[in-house]
């Protein structure tokens, strides 16, 4: 059996209920560009973009579950956010398929 989680495996949640896990302990990894970033972003935000901006478009940062594992621990609880919720959706599928053992 195959456990490659998918982004059907998110699970998504409003900014209330995002409000109320920062205030029991979970942490924001904001997914978006540095640009982005800096331009706004909520209080105690950690910064690892998924995706940068290049001529040729958006780029997925190959480095970003590397980037990720300097910044947090496999415990930690998580909320991963962006602007409209697909890079956050797809770096969400990465940090899962990356913890997550895949059955033979």
């Amino acid at each position: 059996m195959d456990s490659t989680q998918s982004t059907e495996d998110v699970v998504n949640v409003d900014v209330e209920t995002a409000k109320e896990l920062l205030g029991f302990g979970h942490r924001y990894l904001d997914v978006r560009t540095s640009d982005e970033f800096n331009k706004s972003h909520i209080d105690n935000a950690v910064n690892v973009p998924y995706m940068f901006l290049t001529g040729e478009g958006r780029v997925k940062n190959e480095e970003f579950l590397s980037q990720v594992s300097t910044v947090y621990q496999h415990e930690d609880s998580l909320i991963v956010g962006c602007n409209s919720g697909g890079r956050a959706s797809r770096a969400c599928v990465d940090l899962l398929n990356a913890v997550s053992p895949s059955s033979e």
